[in-house]
């Protein structure tokens, strides 16, 4: 455990929080062995907590033409180019378990052009990029082109509602300099303790 702060604002202690949301995080922990840092540092808003983590489960637990795996490449990549270091490592960590590769986070935070990944997965990304980053310029060919990869428009609906939040994420991670977890950096990397 770390003694630098998880984020530069004020985190509330768990049992200070509403019923709700102190349940959320607790199952979270149960769950994940640990608490992710943004669930604390988000708490201090519980109206915000609730409306950020509906959405998370909207766009990211559904039945989508994407998979689980694809939609934590989509938050990777943005991730990566939009300098958010919490988001990269947390969600590097969850992409590297759905997708079973231990290499495949760092080569799509990096340049996901080189990742091995399927060209199909790199046009989405492209778009997804896009989005993220100059949404004013996405066009019919974009879409374009993604019909002729397969993807229908509610694919690309999920391709653009998943990059629009996470940069939203993205710049509260970075506004709040929220820490990730040290636990995130070996997920998906080394075999998880049975024990």
């Amino acid at each position: 455990m770390s003694d630098i702060p998880i984020s530069r604002f004020p985190v509330p202690e768990i049992n200070d929080l509403p019923d709700d949301i102190k349940e959320l995080i607790l199952e979270v922990q149960e769950k994940s062995g640990f608490i992710p840092n943004v669930f604390l540092a988000l708490a201090r808003r519980p109206d915000e907590f609730r409306a950020f983590f509906a959405y998370h489960e909207a766009l990211m637990e559904k039945q989508s033409g994407l998979t689980k795996g694809e939609r934590e490449m989509i938050v990777v990549a943005t991730s990566g180019r939009n300098q958010c270091i919490y988001c990269v490592v947390a969600h590097g960590a969850i992409l590297r378990i759905r997708e079973k590769s231990p290499l495949i986070a760092d080569q799509i935070a990096t340049n996901y052009r080189k990742a091995d990944i399927t060209d199909r997965q790199k046009t989405m990304l492209d778009f997804a990029i896009k989005v993220s980053t100059h949404a004013y310029e996405v066009n019919d060919m974009d879409f374009d082109k993604l019909r002729q990869h397969g993807f229908s428009d509610e694919d690309i609906w999920d391709i653009g509602a998943v990059s629009a939040f996470y940069a939203l994420s993205n710049r509260m991670a970075n506004l709040a300099d929220i820490r990730a977890n040290d636990e995130f950096y070996l997920l998906g990397r080394v075999p998880r303790d049975p024990g």
